[in-house]
Parts: structure tokens; C-alpha cells; sequence
């Protein structure tokens, strides 16, 4: 399975640095692409971990990552000093729900269990 394309927009407050604002935001994604396509945790019926090794637990790699178009929003924060805001975490948590919906919506199917791997997805064209 592969994604296709992916949009994020984030206000991060006043952007003291952009080159580290884009690392962040893409390393996120990175992170939320694993989780959503390659980064299973297994356990046998003793509760030992079975994927313990990256022989065994997938990450992506940087060729398994897809582009990512992005823009950024600069509302200053009141609270800071310098107005910048958090930022990162939101295609961490945001791309493992946005591709699950996407490929939900595609098989028309309600439910699905991540990560999404190539057997999962083939249980569910089954």
C-alpha cells in the first residue's frame, strides 16, 4: 500500500526557525506513518515479546516515507515569550487516523486495526 499524497497545516505560533519547524513536522509524520502501516507489537500466550528486534518490528526507512506538502500558520501565542507554539506531534497523532480513514473509505469498511500491513489489507479485500 502506498500514500499518495499528504497535506498537513499547522499553526505553530511565531516560527523561530522554519528549517527546524519542517524537520519536526516531517519526522512526525514519519512517526505516524510507521504507526499506521508498519510498526506492530507482538506478544505470545505468555506475554513475551516476540518483536523485539528491528529484524523482527518494521520502521520505516526514508524511502518508505511519502512526500509531504505542508504549510504553516503563524498566529503568535500569548502565552510565550516569543509567541512560538508546539508543533510535531500533530502528524504523529493526526496520520495514523487520517490514512486508516482513507483506506476505511476506499474498502468500505467501518472498523480496522493498525498497523495497516499488506496481509491486514488483503484479509480485508478478502
Amino acid at each position: 500500500m502506498r500514500v499518495l499524497d499528504y497535506v498537513s497545516v499547522h499553526d505553530a505560533g511565531r516560527l523561530l526557525n522554519p528549517l527546524i519547524v519542517e524537520g519536526q513536522v516531517r519526522g512526525g509524520f514519519a512517526h505516524g506513518v510507521g504507526a499506521a502501516l508498519f510498526e506492530r507489537i507482538v506478544y505470545d500466550e505468555d506475554g513475551n515479546l516476540l518483536t523485539g528486534t528491528f529484524m523482527d518490528y518494521l520502521c520505516p526507512t526514508a524511502a518508505d516515507v511519502p512526500s509531504l506538502r505542508m504549510e504553516h500558520l503563524e498566529t503568535p501565542s500569548p502565552f510565550t515569550a516569543l509567541g512560538a507554539k508546539g508543533l510535531g506531534e500533530g502528524t504523529t497523532m493526526s496520520a495514523p487516523v487520517a490514512i486508516a480513514n482513507a483506506v476505511a473509505d476506499a474498502l468500505g469498511v467501518d472498523a480496522l486495526e493498525l498497523p495497516l500491513t499488506p496481509a491486514r489489507v488483503w484479509e480485508l479485500l478478502a
